[in-house]
């Protein structure tokens, strides 16, 4: 665990660090609080070679942040204006890569805060990765396909002028799905009259590779098995909580149930069901067309499958189980959340969302004894399949689902290797969190470092 050029003597002050941080931005509080955990995370780090706490503060300030206006024709004649945005965080190790996410919440710091998390996420990966993110608060549900089709278009025709196959590629998020990368897509041609890879999770007849859309679900499982054979354990039998009922939840539960494990919860925006006897791959399926296709409600599941119960305005983390998989959106496990699990009898929370728990709901877990794989390792399944789209596109190639997994789950496995060699090594071991961090922090770094002042 090398650090190039950094040593020498230095006062280690994350502290003051976080204030200056903190002083550019104050009103930005997701941005905040990611840099937070990642900072104080890192202080064992900055004890062993303390300038790198220059380092980090420098990479807490992106490089580029654009917004811009996004105005588009409403079914009713309308003129309607969104806000876009597109964060370019750091290059040091590859392309800026990382998605886009239309939702309502969305404001600057909000992608800052999911630019920052890519950073590590992308590093960790292996592959050759920066870190960036982008959206709007333009929120699709609702609206019709030629409606998503204009603001798409007109979205693409601001954000082409900043991207590139090997300047920074955008990806998918929170209300970015198929339909959205190929109208965004086409209008990138339409405008260079080029085909290139600057985009991933694009359909698998024009460019996309094989088990993009599983792979966020499904890298997240498989973080979760190394998490259990490293105690020589497995995930057969295992009763797993998961929420959200999107992308990444449809396709964790789908690879839990291939790993023998009993999935009994999904969740949105409205509450939570729970099966008590198990979310099969028929009704996973049935979910897949409801959420997927017809754009309904997870309530209308116990409609079809009367072993369930729908509870609203909740989420589902006091069911009795052995993981939880929080898969819908950022601080979805608060404290009180956190206390449900420990009391449920979890042994695991392995995160799919980018940052579902908050800093008190880490810390009662952890005080607890449950191992927790965190965001940017876990759920890197998804940018790292984005990855090795990128690299089929520059090949011309289409690899094959099989050799496309195999991939993906040594990645899985190299991102655990990692975590758990970098805790160890600053004398937290078994602090996956910590581990992910200073693992993701430090590949990073070095970069930075050799590159000089830029």
């Amino acid at each position: 665990m090398a650090a190039s050029g950094a040593g020498g003597a230095g006062v280690v002050d994350v502290k003051g660090v976080f204030e200056r941080i903190k002083a550019r931005d104050p009103d930005q509080t997701e941005f905040l609080q990611t840099v937070h955990e990642v900072l104080f995370s890192l202080e064992p780090l900055f004890e062993k070679y303390p300038k790198l706490q220059a380092t980090f503060e420098r990479l807490a300030e992106p490089e580029r942040v654009m917004q811009f206006r996004v105005p588009w024709l409403a079914d009713d004649g309308s003129i309607v204006v969104n806000r876009g945005f597109r964060v370019q965080f750091n290059q040091a190790i590859g392309p800026y890569k990382g998605g886009l996410r239309f939702h309502p919440s969305v404001n600057l710091s909000i992608i800052k805060f999911l630019g920052f998390e890519q950073i590590f996420k992308n590093s960790l990966t292996t592959l050759a990765l920066g870190g960036g993110k982008g959206g709007s608060d333009f929120n699709p549900k609702g609206k019709s396909d030629a409606e998503v089709m204009r603001f798409c278009q007109s979205f693409m025709t601001e954000l082409s002028r900043h991207i590139g196959p090997d300047r920074d590629v955008p990806a998918g998020d929170i209300g970015v799905g198929g339909r959205e990368i190929g109208y965004m897509y086409g209008q990138y041609k339409r405008l260079t009259a080029q085909f290139q890879g600057v985009l991933t999770g694009k359909g698998a007849e024009y460019g996309g590779s094989l088990l993009r859309p599983e792979a966020t679900g499904y890298g997240a499982v498989y973080f979760a098995r190394e998490m259990f054979a490293a105690k020589g354990e497995t995930l057969e039998g295992k009763v797993a909580l998961v929420s959200g009922s999107g992308n990444v939840a449809q396709f964790a539960v789908e690879k839990l149930l291939h790993c023998g494990a009993k999935p009994i919860t999904l969740s949105d925006s409205g509450g939570y069901i729970v099966d008590p006897e198990g979310i099969t791959e028929e009704k996973i399926k049935w979910v897949m067309e409801l959420k997927n296709v017809r754009r309904g409600r997870i309530s209308e599941y116990p409609a079809q499958f009367p072993s369930a119960t729908y509870h609203a305005g909740k989420r589902p983390w006091a069911e009795k189980c052995d993981l939880a998989f929080p898969c819908a959106t950022q601080n979805e496990v608060e404290k009180a959340d956190a206390e449900a699990l420990v009391a449920a009898g979890c042994k695991a929370v392995v995160e799919g969302a980018n940052m579902p728990t908050d800093m008190e709901g880490f810390e009662v877990l952890t005080a607890a004894g449950v191992a927790f794989g965190p965001a940017k390792a876990a759920n890197a399944g998804g940018v790292a399949v984005s990855g090795l789209e990128m690299a089929q596109n520059s090949q011309r190639q289409k690899w094959t689902a099989e050799t496309v997994d195999e991939a993906l789950q040594g990645i899985m496995r190299s991102i655990y290797t990692a975590c758990a060699d970098a805790a160890r090594e600053v004398g937290r071991e078994g602090d996956l969190a910590t581990g992910a961090n200073v693992a993701g922090f430090l590949k990073v770094a070095n970069a930075m470092i050799a590159q000089g002042c830029v």
